[in-house]
């Protein structure tokens, strides 16, 4: 081997970390260097940086405190540089972004597209890059979770509607790296939707066995949200024959449609009725 070659990259490590009750900080690490996405409490992270790499950015989706809470408390240690949505406040940003924006870390010689995704939160953003050649993925924060989607509590269903075509609109392969684990309710209130869905059906199957195994359920992948959540199947006729039947209404557009889905999750009380989802 000629010892003058370049030596090729080293394949991004993408990892969630459990953090909080129920959150996902995600970490990715190439060439040394490492990104977290939504720190919500700095541990964690800390835990993983003590025999391992630099930590070159803290990028943030949004401003609730589960994502923001160990943001200053990193970039205080480490002197990462935070980046985060212009529109909302965030903790010691140093960056602000908007749609169509660029974020380019030359440490891991990683580059993220911003996209504008408002609806759980108005200024609401996602990071759509590729980890490696091939290996798409999105940071999408609350916004589409694993056959879910999160609350409303700044935006409008028609927002939302828009925010979750516009993620959907990525390549299926695409990593969908969402901030909570919810997967096993999701799925149950999905399952009330689309009982005959036989994809869903598997993933329940699926995700069971990983849980089980005190496994993460995510990255999910844009592909699999489309055969699966019902929340970007809001155009089929089956999903809009169960959100009409539940709503007892006459639901004309696709974005009526998921308005009613979104309170029917709203409502679904088999599970504690709290939290993003």
């Amino acid at each position: 081997m000629n010892p003058s070659a370049p030596t090729p990259a080293e394949q991004a490590v993408l990892t969630p970390i459990p953090a909080l009750s129920d959150n996902y900080i995600w970490m990715v690490q190439k060439n040394g260097h490492a990104l977290v996405v939504d720190p919500g409490e700095p541990g964690p992270v800390e835990a993983l940086l003590r025999d391992g790499p630099i930590l070159e950015a803290i990028l943030i989706t949004h401003h609730h405190g589960d994502h923001v809470g160990g943001v200053r408390a990193l970039q205080q240690r480490t002197g990462a540089r935070v980046y985060g949505p212009r529109h909302e406040n965030i903790p010691v940003r140093d960056v602000a972004l908007s749609e169509g924006d660029t974020v380019d870390l030359p440490g891991t010689g990683l580059r993220f597209q911003v996209l504008a995704i408002p609806g759980h939160t108005a200024g609401h953003i996602a990071y759509a890059g590729l980890l490696d050649p091939g290996r798409p993925a999105v940071f999408c924060g609350d916004t589409l979770f694993a056959a879910g989607c999160g609350r409303l509590f700044e935006g409008t269903p028609a927002q939302m509607f828009d925010s979750l075509d516009k993620l959907a609109r990525l390549p299926p392969d695409t990593l969908v790296c969402c901030a909570h684990e919810y997967t096993e309710s999701n799925i149950r209130w999905a399952l009330r939707v689309e009982p005959d869905n036989a994809a869903l059906r598997r993933r329940a199957q699926d995700v069971a066995r990983l849980r089980a195994r005190g496994m993460p359920t995510v990255p999910s992948t844009i592909g699999l949200e489309r055969e699966t959540n019902p929340f970007l199947r809001a155009g089929r006729a089956d999903v809009r024959a169960a959100a009409a039947g539940h709503a007892r209404a006459v639901l004309d557009t696709p974005q009526a449609v998921f308005a009613s889905l979104r309170q029917w999750k709203n409502d679904f009380k088999q599970d504690a009725d709290s939290g993003d989802f």
